[in-house]
């Protein structure tokens, strides 16, 4: 094991474990799918209960996904469409920075996605285990970056139905 393949299990294994803990805590915590629904309304993303479900199950599963090292570019894919959509509907019009609830904690979690499809999972992984190295690089690159960024485009284009501004 090389001190890339240490490195990529590292950040696997956080970032992958703290997408999927952000997806329970939609299905386990405070207002549950139930609350996560009318807040997904209350965005823009309708029908909200369906986009609370949506959401909560494709964080747990491409945090695990990812942690496992499974399947890393679909992971990553994932990672990318959730960023994009939660930073255009929440983040967008605050700006950069997280401490202003701004896009930049959606930025490094989409760069991790595409970096790791990219790069690949790592020796200590299941796609090297399995074999599915052949996933990495340029093809891990197209499925993580473009993948995510046309399904993220796409549920925008189709789900995204903000109230209209009133009239000032």
């Amino acid at each position: 094991m090389t001190a890339l393949d240490a490195g990529a299990l590292l950040l696997r294994v956080i970032a992958g474990l703290t997408m999927a803990a952000h997806g329970y805590q939609k299905l386990f915590s405070g207002g549950r799918i139930a609350g996560t629904g009318r807040w997904f309304d209350s965005l823009g993303m309708r029908p909200g209960r369906l986009h609370a479900v949506a959401a909560a199950g494709t964080e747990v599963g491409a945090g695990l996904l990812l942690a496992l090292g499974l399947l890393t570019p679909v992971a990553g894919a994932a990672f990318v469409a959730l960023m994009l959509v939660a930073g255009w509907t929440v983040h967008r019009a605050n700006g950069f920075f997280s401490v202003k609830s701004g896009w930049e904690y959606n930025l490094i979690l989409a760069t991790i996605g595409v970096t790791l499809g990219t790069t690949g999972a790592g020796a200590w992984s299941l796609d090297g285990a399995l074999g599915l190295t052949v996933m990495s690089g340029a093809v891990g690159f197209l499925i993580s970056a473009l993948g995510g960024l046309l399904a993220g485009a796409a549920q925008l284009l189709i789900f995204y139905r903000p109230a209209a501004a009133s009239a000032q």
